[in-house]
């Protein structure tokens, strides 16, 4: 077989909870499964500083740090764990074809797709810096909510996940100040009366964020602008959450799968499989409601199996 052109049983396309767990079962089926990373290796944990809601982790552990763990626990029971990201498939026929940084083929027999999400986020300068030191802004409240106990916090968004994550954060900070770029939510009206009846939610309309102000290490606070009288303040905080919604990253399947209208794969519902025999879906490219990294593990658990018992069956029916 010529360098470009490989066949593989099982490839996974993306790295993070969901694909490294999906590895490790997979290996453990002599499945000898190929894992290609992607272009951010490890996932949307490598920008998370402190991982402290996932079992087994008494103490935490940083987000770039347990994607080493899975992935050195995938590599010893035997997966092939690679650089590179996909960038074409076709799903039409009966043996799967991935290209791989548009140079490679890959024959595959099965695939597991584990590319995940990507949060939306304002994309102001001083918002990305303290997102990269790690320093306060977040887009997942119920992942980082704990770490600003008793602090005053902001969050920007109108929207149904928004209310729900300030209601959240509210059961923890003395006070979160909502940010909405107009007079009005886009959330459900239960969603929008729970903000608004919640004490210590303070909603901000016609608004929007300016900067996300820092010492250089930790957000101290965020300088908005009202949009309608043009008037700057500032609002003390020591977090800065951004809940404009997310991206799954599933444009390169769209001609082969069905996804919804955001964009997300749409499996039968108890199982990892999708539209297309032999193709599989795992973690944040499929889930829309959770977006935690312990349900994108069993989700990866779950697509391994799946996987499996196509096989099987496919073997079980040729030997037939």
């Amino acid at each position: 077989m010529s360098d470009t052109l490989e066949h593989v049983k099982c490839l996974i396309i993306g790295s993070g909870p969901a694909g490294y767990t999906a590895a490790i079962y997979a290996s453990r089926a002599n499945m000898f499964p190929v894992l290609y990373q992607g272009t951010q290796p490890g996932g949307q944990l490598t920008t998370t500083n402190d991982v402290e809601n996932y079992p087994g982790y008494p103490d935490g552990i940083t987000g770039p740090e347990m994607m080493i763990e899975f992935q050195n626990q995938a590599e010893r029971f035997g997966a092939d764990i690679r650089h590179g990201w996909v960038t074409k498939v076709d799903f039409s026929g009966p043996v799967h074809k991935v290209w791989i940084n548009d140079e490679k083929e890959i024959l595959c027999d099965t695939v597991i797709i584990a590319t995940g999400a990507s949060a939306k986020y304002l994309g102001l300068p001083s918002e990305q810096k303290y997102l990269k030191l790690g320093g306060g802004v977040s887009a997942c409240a119920v992942c980082d909510g704990f770490f600003y106990r008793n602090q005053e916090v902001v969050i920007v968004g109108a929207g149904d996940s928004a209310c729900e994550e300030a209601h959240y954060l509210s059961k923890l900070c003395k006070k979160v100040t909502m940010l909405v770029r107009r007079d009005v939510f886009r959330a459900s009206k239960i969603m929008e009366a729970r903000v608004r009846n919640t004490p210590n939610i303070e909603i901000l309309h016609n608004t929007n964020t300016l900067e996300v102000l820092g010492d250089g290490q930790v957000v101290t606070g965020v300088r908005i602008k009202n949009n309608i009288s043009g008037e700057e303040s500032e609002v003390p905080a020591t977090g800065f959450f951004v809940a404009i919604g997310h991206k799954p990253n599933t444009d390169i399947f769209k001609d082969f799968l069905d996804l919804d209208e955001t964009g997300y794969i749409k499996n039968i519902p108890g199982t990892a499989k999708t539209g297309v025999e032999g193709v599989f879906v795992s973690g944040d490219a499929a889930d829309h409601v959770y977006r935690q990294a312990v349900t994108a593990a069993g989700t990866g658990c779950m697509a391994a199996l799946d996987a499996e018992r196509y096989l099987a069956a496919k073997e079980s029916t040729v030997e037939a």
